[in-house]
């Protein structure tokens, strides 16, 4: 990795540059893609099953006989570890869930706000190099809990994990699709796959370019994503291995994955390059995470305040503070993801077991943006019930401001029904 010691504030802008996305001309190649399934529908669909994956499909749904059957492809041990995930998720997110609570403003005037579940929502798992069936858990799991009605999902792999994930998690339908083409399925429907209201889930820079575009059109989706990315904050305390652990396990999901540790101690770090790149040699996808490695950076600076600020002004999705005082810090940090706290706490328990959520803002939109929850998948209404007291209370406030705004109508809604009470 290459260290930067004590860069100047002026510098930290540059060095913390993401690399630039050809985004324009990859919406381009998109954007016909989602044309022609808007027009054609299942007909685009399966041509682009054959032009892009080499397949012929005859129907996209995969059947519950399927579904059903992958349980039995899957070991026990693996079932056991994907239900404790499952459990642990599921507690974290349950208690998001929120009870109304009625708030009587002035006497006579009562609001409260209710969260109801979006009631169509799509998921999209990738097929690629690695079957991702945890996403399906931290997707599925808040869904399930905010009591959307309909969850369908989109993948175009066959993994039974990915299956056996859905069923738990009480998704509806399946089908067998990926790519831009599974994103416009479920933003504009087709004869097969129903229309979403709002999509969710990673995928590579065309499903990503495609959700953007949709977004545009005024479907919802989870929020703007990027390559995944960690930073690591580091002392004296923490373990070279780990660490260095930590950076390879972010590094191995791509090339194109952002690694970054900063640290006040010189010794430090080079002990963690060390251990970096003892245990490269040793990953089944080392070539990807070479790539990452190579483009990533460790970056020393004086103290730890700017260290902090450092932090902040890069927004990572996943930042681990592997230091003394972590608790002390962790108040600081303002714009992260998710943060993990101590030596014994792996950016990996957060990815896969451990309860919260690993859908999270990449590309410095943790700065506006928090990761998938609950609240995600809800809309909040609000209510509000006036007495015949409460309108005598409030009304001659509304008329005022509604004449101060020249909208009589506004005004006389109220004046016609204190007038009533009043006569």
């Amino acid at each position: 990795m290459n260290i930067i010691s004590f860069p100047q504030r002026s510098e930290w802008k540059q060095l913390l540059a993401r690399p630039v996305q050809e985004m324009a001309e990859i919406e381009q190649k998109v954007l016909p893609i989602l044309q022609k399934v808007k027009l054609e529908g299942d007909t685009a669909l399966k041509e682009f099953a054959l032009k892009f994956d080499k397949i012929e499909i005859t129907d996209f749904q995969v059947s519950q006989e399927e579904i059903d059957a992958a349980e039995s492809q899957l070991s026990d041990e693996l079932k056991e570890a994907i239900q404790q995930a499952y459990n642990n998720i599921h507690t974290f997110h349950k208690a998001q869930k929120q009870t109304p609570e009625v708030i009587e403003t002035m006497e006579g005037v009562r609001c409260w706000r209710k969260s109801v579940g979006i009631q169509k929502v799509g998921f999209y798992i990738p097929g690629g190099t690695a079957p991702l069936f945890s996403t399906v858990l931290m997707l599925g799991i808040p869904a399930q809990i905010a009591e959307c009605q309909e969850r369908i999902l989109c993948s175009p792999s066959n993994h039974p994990a990915i299956y056996y994930a859905a069923k738990l998690v009480g998704i509806t339908k399946v089908f067998r699709i990926g790519g831009a083409q599974a994103i416009a399925a479920m933003a504009y429907g087709t004869e097969t796959i129903p229309q979403v209201y709002k999509i969710f889930g990673p995928g590579n820079q065309y499903v990503t370019a495609a959700k953007q575009l949709l977004s545009k059109e005024g479907v919802a989706i989870d929020m703007p994503a990027g390559p995944s990315e960690v930073a690591v904050m580091a002392d004296d305390s923490a373990v070279p291995s780990f660490v260095a652990s930590d950076l390879l396990s972010q590094a191995e999901h791509g090339a194109d994955s952002q690694v970054l540790l900063v640290s006040t101690s010189k010794k430090f770090v080079s002990a963690v390059n060390l251990a970096v790149s003892g245990q490269l040699n040793r990953l089944p996808r080392k070539d990807l995470a070479a790539k990452a490695i190579e483009n990533s950076k460790i970056i020393l600076l004086e103290n730890q305040q700017d260290c902090v600020d450092m932090l902040n002004e890069y927004a990572p999705e996943h930042l681990i503070l592997a230091v003394e005082n972590f608790n002390e810090i962790g108040e600081q940090i303002i714009n992260a993801g998710s943060i993990f706290l101590g030596n014994y706490t792996p950016e990996s328990c957060g990815d896969y077991a451990s309860g919260t959520n690993h859908t999270l803002p990449t590309n410095g939109y943790a700065r506006a943006y928090s990761g998938v929850s609950v609240d995600s998948f809800v809309k909040k209404i609000t209510f509000q019930e006036i007495t015949k007291q409460g309108i005598l209370n409030i009304g001659r406030t509304v008329e005022l401001m509604a004449e101060a705004e020249s909208l009589e109508a506004h005004k006389r809604a109220v004046t016609l029904r204190m007038e009533s009470l009043l006569s």
